[in-house]
């Protein structure tokens, strides 16, 4: 999917012809500006405020990417824990709360000090559930959420720490390295929307019958025509009409489960704490903040993504304000009973297939996180869209990802055999773990949290593979390029 060419940076700082207060400069041999009252400052399309018509639909369509992923995390946990559905409907409500607050943080920034001020969906992150469960069955009833709050809350102080130190690293991402780690963004995420299209629930007597994967086909279908034959607007959310369009067909067969609207209450607000005190214990502590890292690098790797997407480069600062934000809501989130928080990969594809890059889409898209999860109920009528439905649209989600990791590639001098060669191993790296799920079963605990994501692994090789062949011992030749500024 060809992405905008690269156009001149806006923005409201000075100038060279302008001074330090922005008084255009004066002086022998210059003309004196000329004022108009017609003259129209441009606008980047990350700032561009749309009209509800658009602004509403393109944000739907945000919400509907990310729902589902955004439930995952306290469903499973909860189950896990043997929570009532009581209790799971707290943690959802909180789940959705914590990512509807991150959202707005990172779409719409505080003071240049926490957001990325991008098109930058945060929500509990599905990388954190295997060491989160792992510490629920090391615990006793009554212990286990106390002390995965306990951990998670430490690996937020953690991620604030660190995440200036991250920002600093950005000189050993160049697009060699970015385009490996996006690309792997969606080649290791598409196991997701496949389970969606055969279902979900791989415990169902249905699941992978030709039922839901003829309804994943079939909104595959339709995304795919609307693509070809819509225009304008119409075209910018194929995806959101896919989803509308499957789900009303799914209704006749009985394939929408109507049952959470009955079960779910009308308004729950989070109460602070109401699993338990944390409890804070060093082999959970340890094992969360490595899952920081894992999610660090991850959500780093999302923000150059989107700077590539959207024309406008993540560079140091805007990646340390966005981790900062990562931090803030994994600290705060154990309070009302959230999980690690992190980049949602499937909505930086959103932003990719519709060319929509405004960020106050994504801002309405936060705050209606922060209802759903208010009104609980009204969660549930988004959750109505089967998971075969979500399936259908989450192979070109995710696909996407893939094809702007391949465009940073081929920028990024594939003549050259070294780089060649970082490229095939990394992207080998980052495959093992979908290739071969047990292939690390015998190392170290921390080791199989960082290198049993196909994602962190391959970044890591890619950045070594980097230094290897492009900065040790390499004085007399030039560095692979670095990311290109808007």
């Amino acid at each position: 999917m060809a992405l905008p060419a690269k156009g001149p940076a806006t923005g409201p700082g000075p100038t060279a012809a302008t001074g330090p207060d922005s008084t255009p400069a004066t002086g022998p041999g210059t003309t004196p500006p000329v004022h108009t009252e017609d003259a129209v400052t441009s606008v980047h399309p990350v700032d561009e405020k749309l009209h509800p018509s658009r602004l509403v639909p393109a944000a739907l369509q945000h919400i509907a990417a990310m729902y589902a992923g955004v439930v995952t995390p306290p469903l499973i946990i909860g189950q896990a824990c043997g929570l009532d559905i009581e209790g799971r409907t707290r943690l959802i409500a909180a789940s959705l709360l914590i990512a509807g607050v991150a959202t707005l943080l990172q779409t719409l920034g505080v003071k240049g000090f926490v957001g990325n001020r991008l098109p930058f969906v945060n929500a509990a992150s599905s990388a954190g559930i295997a060491p989160i469960l792992a510490i629920v069955e090391t615990n006793a009833e009554g212990s286990q959420l106390p002390a995965v709050y306990g951990a998670v809350m430490v690996a937020g102080v953690f991620c604030l720490a660190v995440g200036p130190f991250f920002g600093r690293l950005l000189r050993f991402f160049p697009p060699l390295v970015t385009g490996v780690v996006i690309t792997l963004i969606g080649v290791t995420l598409m196991p997701v929307p496949v389970g969606w299209a055969q279902g979900g629930d791989k415990t169902a007597a249905d699941f992978g019958s030709m039922r839901n994967l003829a309804l994943a086909a079939f909104t595959l279908g339709v995304i795919l025509v609307i693509q070809r034959f819509g225009k304008g607007f119409v075209k910018q959310v194929a995806l959101l009409f896919g989803l509308l369009i499957g789900t009303l067909v799914a209704i006749p067969f009985g394939m929408a489960d109507f049952g959470a609207l009955d079960s779910a209450p009308v308004a729950a607000l989070p109460t602070p704490f109401a699993f338990g005190a944390p409890e804070f214990q060093p082999a959970a502590i340890l094992s969360l903040c490595i899952v920081m890292l894992v999610l660090m690098t991850e959500s780093s790797a999302g923000m150059l993504a989107l700077g590539e997407i959207c024309d406008r480069r993540a560079d140091a600062k805007v990646i340390t304000r966005g981790l900062r934000t990562d931090g803030l809501a994994t600290l705060i989130g154990p309070v009302f009973g959230g999980f690690p928080t992190s980049a949602f990969a499937q909505n930086v594809g959103v932003v990719s297939l519709t060319r929509v890059r405004s960020r106050y889409v994504v801002a309405v898209a936060g705050a209606t996180l922060l209802v759903l999860g208010a009104f609980p109920v009204l969660g549930a009528v988004v959750s109505l869209v089967p998971m075969p439905v979500l399936g259908g649209a989450g192979i070109v989600l995710f696909g996407s990802i893939a094809v702007s990791g391949i465009r940073t590639l081929s920028e990024a001098g594939l003549d050259d055999s070294s780089n060649i060669i970082l490229v095939a191993v990394a992207l080998g790296a980052g495959i093992i773990p979908l290739a071969a799920p047990t292939f690390y079963a015998e190392f170290p605990a921390w080791a199989q949290t960082v290198l049993g994501s196909g994602i962190s692994a391959g970044a890591i090789v890619a950045v070594a593979l980097n230094l290897f062949f492009h900065h040790l011992g390499t004085r007399s030749r030039p560095a692979a390029p670095a990311l290109k500024s808007s």
